[in-house]
């Protein structure tokens, strides 16, 4: 699963890094929990544009906005085919851009979990792949919200979790945005685990 996450690059940089049409709104938090506001890419009528949203994905058709508390994270295998998510799927894919991602192993003889911070060795800003919509409550207010997909850990990630969010690879990102993009099996094919040279594992200084 994935249940914390990090963001405090510049808008300049984010706008670099996913080539986006404009700069977006400035924002940081080193501590990004589910029902929280945070920067999602996305495709906006051709453009490229990151936008802030509220992570815990909320569908359309809802009636309660508690789903949210169910719907942070998607699973890859099903995301599909569930009820909660297959609409975003064929249609409202994102990029959830992080800095890092946090897990807690237990560690023997200690009562405390060690939170971990997992991050590119080099740097560069994460690109999670997320879904979002657009759920209107019944006072009529729009309300943008999101998901982080998950899937299977890689060989890093298995000791600490038997799950991770999926990091999309630059040349993923084009099609994975593309609302036009319909081959299921090609989507589907991006949902995998991330290859391990891609992360890097290191215990928390701020924990």
């Amino acid at each position: 699963m994935c249940g914390r996450y990090d963001l405090n690059q510049s808008p300049h940089v984010i706008a670099l890094r996913f080539i986006l049409a404009r700069e977006p709104q400035a924002f940081s938090n080193a501590d990004v929990r589910p029902t929280n506001q945070a920067p999602i890419i996305k495709d906006s009528e051709g453009e490229r544009v990151a936008t802030l949203a509220r992570w815990g994905l909320i569908p359309s058709w809802s009636k309660d906005p508690k789903i949210a508390q169910h719907t942070f994270n998607a699973r890859g295998e099903t995301v599909a085919e569930k009820p909660s998510f297959r609409a975003a799927f064929k249609r409202r894919r994102c990029i959830v851009p992080m800095d890092a991602f946090y897990e807690w192993q237990a560690v023997s003889g200690e009562k405390k979990k060690r939170k971990l911070r997992i991050a590119s060795p080099d740097g560069d800003l994460l690109a999670v792949a997320g879904l979002w919509e657009c759920w209107h409550s019944p006072e009529g207010e729009a309300v943008e919200t999101f998901t982080v997909i998950t899937t299977a850990a890689n060989t890093l990630m298995q000791p600490i979790h038997d799950r991770m969010p999926v990091i999309l690879g630059r040349e993923d990102w084009e099609p994975w945005l593309d609302p036009a993009t319909g081959n299921p099996l090609l989507l589907q094919s991006m949902l995998k685990p991330c290859p391990e040279e891609w992360l890097r594992i290191a215990a928390d200084a701020a924990a």
